[in-house]
């Protein structure tokens, strides 16, 4: 474990004023003992390089999302295996002075999808369709490797940047210029902004096949979008709290080497 631990904690974004990380990190500290604050940074892009260099002299540690992933990645000396199979970063600390990352996502992902299938273990053989190309969507497609037989379709506005993602991992992972090419799959995954703000969804739940399961990264109270319609159609679907959760969990215990408490983290976000 790295010595001191981190006593201030920062999730690097734009935006992030939605973000409920705030709430459920310093609740998990609380409960924990651990004297240390965790606060959501708004940071536009051109702001990011600058800020970073603040927050490796103070000794800092955090959590990054849309739009930093991909570059926080650039920043880090050290990787570890996951992410950089993902080629991105939600999860960083200084350590000998330089920046580490990690990419607690994955691990977030195989959570929500367990629990939005309601076993104990990622069912085989399933068909997954991903809308975005992005840092989230390549840890979505990083997950997919790791389970039984899977294979993912992928979607992206900008058609070369879903090709580029697919030719990172191999066979079982394929782009498709087409949205509707993703109705058949078991698992829908939304991997865009879309719907955050808004009441735009990125994909027309009525071509889903029945059965299908749909999963929004995104989350807002009361639901997305595209879980609301999806639920209207009768299908299961779920918001991204589980995996922010799972993947805020693991965080946890790559800056402080314990376990945090999951049930106060889980009543915390759900209270933000």
């Amino acid at each position: 474990m790295r010595r001191p631990p981190p006593e201030r904690l920062v999730l690097l974004g734009h935006p992030v004023a939605h973000s409920r990380s705030p709430q459920m990190h310093n609740a998990a500290l609380a409960a924990a003992g651990i004297r240390a604050r965790y606060e959501a940074l708004d940071v536009a892009p051109e702001q990011l390089d600058s800020t970073v260099r603040d927050l490796v002299r103070q000794g800092a540690a955090g959590n990054v999302t849309i739009p930093h992933k991909e570059r926080m990645y650039d920043a880090c000396a050290t990787l570890s295996p996951i992410a950089r199979r993902v080629g991105a970063v939600n999860t960083w600390w200084v350590d000998d002075g330089g920046l580490s990352g990690d990419n607690t996502d994955v691990g977030g992902l195989h959570e929500a999808v367990r629990r939005l299938f309601d076993v104990a273990t990622i069912p085989p053989n399933l068909k997954v369709g991903l809308l975005g190309a992005g840092g989230a969507a390549a840890a979505v497609v990083a997950a997919v490797e790791s389970w039984p037989s899977a294979t993912v379709r992928v979607h992206n506005r900008t058609g070369a940047r879903a090709r580029a993602l697919c030719e990172r991992f191999g066979a079982f992972a394929q782009s498709t210029d087409d949205a509707r090419a993703l109705a058949e799959t078991d698992l829908l995954v939304n991997a865009t902004s879309i719907g955050m703000r808004d009441d735009a969804t990125p994909f027309d739940v009525a071509t889903l096949r029945d059965g299908a399961r749909v999963l929004d990264l995104v989350y807002r109270r009361g639901g997305t979008p595209l879980v609301r319609a999806a639920r209207a159609r009768g299908l299961a679907a779920a918001d991204g709290l589980a995996m922010l959760v799972e993947q805020a969990a693991l965080a946890f215990e790559r800056w402080f080497g314990i376990a945090p408490d999951r049930p106060t983290m889980w009543h915390a976000a759900e209270d933000a």
